[in-house]
Formats: C-alpha cells, structure tokens, sequence
C-alpha cells in the first residue's frame, strides 16, 4: 500500500522492563543524520529517568524541547489523554521534525498505541513507520524474559489461588506479536550457544516472518530500523495479541513506587544492596538518580533484577537539589516496606 509522503513517519520502540529501549533510540539519534526528530518518551513510575537520559545526549538534531515525557501511566491505556496532545505540540513545531520516535513503558503493549494511528484526526497527519521489539538476550539466554522470572513462575505455581497465567510472558509475547523487526541486546555478554538459545526464544514467540537484529549496547544501524514505510496502523488487527478481546489491558499486575534516598558514601556498595533487595523481593526494575557524597556528578542506576549498572552521567546543575531518587517495579504484592528497608539500610 502506498504510504502518503506528507504525514511524519513515527517508530514504535517497544519491550520488557530493562532490555534497552532507551539505549537503542539514543543510538538511533546520534547516528541518524539529517534528520530533525522528536521523541515521545513513555515512563511507568514517578522519575522520568529514561527522559533525562535522551535529553543530557545534546543532539542538535533533537533538541531538549522536541522531547515530550508522559508519565500519567501507561501511554497504551491513556491515548486519547496523552498520545494525542503530545502528537500535536510535536507537530507544531517549526522547523518541521523529519521522524517521530516513541519509547513505550517496559509494560506497555503496543498494538492500542498503533490502533490510535488510525484516528482520522491522527491518520492524516502521522503514519507508524514500524514496531521495534527490543528483547534482552542475555535474560532470554537464560530461558526468561526477565531476571529472577523462575523464582515468579515457581511462586504461580505453589500458590493455587494465584491465576496462573503470567502477566510477565503475556505482555512480552504482545510486544513480540505486533514487532516489525526484533532488536536482541546485549549480545557482548552471550557465547555463541547463547546467542543461538535467546533467538530461539525469541522465534518460538513469532507468529510471523521478522527478523531478529542482534545489537551490543544499542549500536544498530538506523538504516535497518529506519524508514521502513509499512504504514503499520492499515496492518494492526493481523497481529493477533493477548488482550484483542479486551477494551483495556489492567496495570493492576504491577506495583511502582518511588523510593528516596540520602546521600551515599560508596556507589558500589549501593549497587550490592539494589541487587541483593531485587533478589530477595522478587523486584523486576530499580531506575533512578543517587547522590553520591563528595562527588560533583550525579550517578545513574539501571537495575533490570539483580543486574545493575551505575554510572555518572552529568554534573548537579547549580542550585539543583541533590536528592537520591529511585524507581521500584514488580508484579503486584511486592513488599514495599521491606525494600525500602533493604535500599535505606
């Protein structure tokens, strides 16, 4: 079908909790050249972390104000609110932007987004270009789709008064279902056998022929992902998901709340204490900002299950409170005193 040239293309970048969305679109927009863009960043939780991250990048290309944060909820549950609005002040502004890249929440499911598309008032402006899946290799290397995800599965099972379907694997498998092409991160950390045993993972959950793109930290070429002009809201009711029977999916399944912390002396002691309260507690994701005492930078933590990653990302601005903020997501019933207790200890 052919794909009207007027309306802005936008990529849908979607997946789990900690695969690397906003990794890859930071690549996507130091190497895309000659393109203006806009970004729609969608955050489940109160700290716009992913947010933060695109805007300290500096691309002239993508300045700060062409990146619009929704942290309402969940963009696929809040369109009509959220979506739409964000549409329009992108499409507003002058000069014209050349592409539009959406961020979903690790939980969000795609395919409400993409039937938003087909709005008459949205159709005639902007197009889905394509839906990028970005799966964790080295989680799906290990037979889950996220870390510590035996320990839930073998919870659901003792338990005959929890329903046993998983909401983990049917959001992952909805975001599968309506990919146009699957990004595999994290391939530094995989051996060949590995690699191979992540994108049989991956496969046995597509129900059509996509190609899996392997990825290390982010770097992808952006004319893979690119420009693909598949007008994928004309395509949306053939990728048959979880919840098509239902007007809305529920976040109920999930629990987030923000945890503050003060000043710490020691960043990888902090590291030790985010891993070992996301394995005792069953926590999926721990994101945020830590201030770390006597040191001028801001440090960032990327935590996906005990995993965790810190660094330094800029400098406290002047006048700029120095507060150690972080986001705390699990499957619902997760133990928030006590990981409030492990993190403060």
């Amino acid at each position: 079908m052919s794909v009207n040239l007027e309306r802005v293309p936008c990529t849908v970048v979607t997946g789990f909790l900690g695969a690397g969305k906003t990794t890859l679109i930071r690549s996507l927009i130091e190497n895309l050249d000659g393109k203006r863009l806009a970004i729609i960043v969608n955050e489940f939780g109160d700290v716009g972390v992913d947010g933060e991250v695109l805007k300290g990048c500096g691309i002239e290309s993508c300045p700060e104000e062409n990146i619009i944060e929704l942290a309402n909820g969940c963009i696929c549950c809040t369109v009509a609110d959220d979506f739409v609005p964000a549409i329009d002040q992108i499409l507003a502004r002058e000069p014209r932007v050349d592409h539009i890249l959406i961020e979903t929440s690790g939980l969000a499911l795609p395919k409400p987004l993409v039937q938003a598309f087909q709005w008459p008032a949205v159709k005639a402006r902007v197009t889905v270009d394509g839906v990028i899946a970005v799966v964790d290799g080295l989680a799906l290397a290990e037979g889950r789709v996220a870390d510590d995800h035996d320990a839930l599965e073998a919870q659901r099972q003792a338990d005959d008064s929890i329903d046993h379907d998983d909401p983990v694997e049917e959001v992952f498998e909805d975001q599968i279902a309506c990919a146009d092409m699957i990004v595999l991160t994290k391939s530094d950390l995989l051996d060949n056998a590995g690699l191979s045993a992540a994108k049989e993972r991956v496969s046995a959950h597509l129900p059509r022929a996509v190609k899996i793109v392997v990825s290390a930290k982010g770097a992808v070429d952006p004319a893979v992902l690119i420009g693909l002009g598949l007008a994928v809201e004309d395509d949306i009711e053939n990728r048959k998901t979880h919840h098509d029977d239902e007007l809305d999916h529920e976040h109920d399944d999930f629990d987030s709340f923000v945890v503050e912390l003060p000043a710490v002396n020691d960043a990888g002691e902090l590291a030790a204490r985010i891993a070992a309260t996301a394995e005792a507690e069953k926590v999926l994701r721990i994101k945020g900002f830590i201030d770390v005492a006597n040191k001028p930078m801001r440090l960032q933590v990327q935590a996906v299950g005990s995993r965790v990653n810190h660094y330094f990302d800029r400098a406290w601005e002047p006048g700029e409170t120095r507060q150690g903020r972080l986001v705390v997501i699990g499957e619902r019933g997760i133990n928030k005193s006590a990981i409030e207790r492990m993190l403060a200890a």
